[in-house]
């Protein structure tokens, strides 16, 4: 793949980041109300409206049952698994802790990419996403409660969405991005709903909860698409890396919306994490070059 091409999956990277946070901003608004599966229904049913509402102004209806097609459906498959573990994990362990176990997620890829697709990562990436990796452990600062079995979901999350941003390249080229987004949605809510009925009771929802849970499908699906474009743009390993961008975006929003600050070692963390990502896009164009 071209520079160029890295570098717009790079820049799809960072746009993901960025709308996965402000999702689950909208998200945590949410959740001070209502038990957590049930706002993941209510953004999955803003998600879908809105997503079904994009492939009908786009002209790709006619795309549609493709978005059940076979390696659509697995990476469908792949993010409720990393939903789902998420949120259970969630409701046992320290969102800190639980962060710090996600941020391996762009490890797995690494190693999951060298394998699969015979992408060389080299010794100087390896390092940096180490580096990277001890940067985000210094955000979350996990406690000693992480040891709790709940906490072995993280790793399942994190896993599992590695095998979605993998799987991203074995989608078919001519499927368009809004399309794959939608069956994620779908696939999501579906999964929600089965278990928010089974394990939670319900709470009546009013008028901001549901601005809020418009608000957050939107994001969700600027997210989803944006990370699907950001792998089939470009090489793993140069869009990876870029993972770390959540955890500096996440901080930020939590430190201007939610007034929760970041002590000294997490302000270490995010310059730790911003200078690998610089240093992986600053390998990748020399290699290129050469």
């Amino acid at each position: 793949m071209t520079s160029q091409s890295n570098l717009r999956g790079i820049f799809c990277m960072l746009l993901s980041g960025l709308s996965f946070v402000s999702c689950d901003s909208f998200l945590k608004l949410i959740v001070r109300e209502v038990p957590p599966l049930e706002a993941l229904v209510l953004r999955g049913t803003a998600a879908t409206i809105l997503c079904f509402l994009l492939v009908a102004a786009m002209g790709h209806l006619r795309h549609l049952p493709r978005a059940f097609g076979f390696w659509t459906v697995m990476r469908t498959l792949t993010e409720v698994v990393a939903v789902t573990a998420f949120i259970i994990a969630l409701a046992k362990v320290p969102l800190g802790d639980i962060t710090a176990i996600y941020q391996v997620a762009p490890l797995v890829v690494l190693v999951g990419a060298s394998f699969m697709w015979g992408e060389h990562v080299g010794v100087l990436r390896w390092i940096l996403i180490a580096l990277g990796l001890a940067g985000a452990l210094l955000v979350a600062q996990p406690g000693g409660d992480g040891a709790s079995p709940y906490a072995l979901l993280g790793f399942i999350t994190a896993g599992a969405s590695a095998a979605r941003d993998l799987l991203s390249r074995k989608t078919p080229s001519d499927v368009p991005g809004i399309v794959v987004t939608f069956s994620i949605v779908i696939g999501v809510l579906v999964a929600a709903t089965i278990n928010s009925f089974l394990f939670e009771t319900w709470v009546p929802v009013n008028g901001h909860l549901a601005l809020y849970g418009l608000a957050s499908g939107f994001f969700v699906i600027l997210g989803q698409l944006f990370v699907f474009l950001a792998f089939r743009h470009a090489t793993a390993r140069s869009v990876a890396p870029f993972y770390y961008s959540f955890t500096l975006f996440a901080v930020t929003f939590g430190a201007v919306f939610f007034n929760e600050w970041p002590n000294r070692l997490a302000i270490l963390g995010i310059l730790m994490i911003i200078a690998c990502g610089l240093g992986v896009l600053a390998f990748e164009r020399k290699e290129v070059r050469t």
